[in-house]
């Protein structure tokens, strides 16, 4: 099963910002709908943010809205997440995924999700 890798988790000071990458090298992000996701300890997955395919359809958690921005480079087959004014409670495992209909909506969950990365470490701290 092809896979997603992400990139890009550090360790951050509150209000710090990060870049995070998903790449694949087996198949064509375009045709797909991508998701980002974080999970904390102790809690469940949840859906950051989400880009269709044309880029006109996008989604935010609450919580980020005003501070991340999803968008992806089709020339580079990646999908970024731009993270500022990072906050503690950002702290998580993130995640990108293909939506498995190809696109998602606002109702799209982790279970309409495929080919899961490995995850990449965001610790934000002071």
């Amino acid at each position: 099963q092809v896979q997603l890798v992400e990139s890009g988790g550090d360790l951050v000071q509150p209000g710090d910002s990060l870049r995070l990458s998903c790449a694949a090298s087996e198949f064509t992000l375009y045709y797909y709908g991508i998701g980002w996701f974080r999970q904390a300890p102790g809690k469940e997955r949840e859906r950051v943010s989400c880009i269709n395919t044309s880029g006109g359809r996008i989604y935010y958690l609450d919580s980020v809205k005003g501070r991340f921005t999803i968008s992806r480079d089709n020339a580079k087959n990646t999908v970024y997440l731009q993270m500022n004014s990072l906050k503690p409670e950002d702290t998580a495992v993130y995640y990108c995924a293909t939506a498995k209909v190809g696109f998602c909506t606002a109702d799209s969950t982790p279970a309409d999700f495929g080919s899961w990365g490995q995850g990449t470490q965001v610790t934000v701290s002071s």
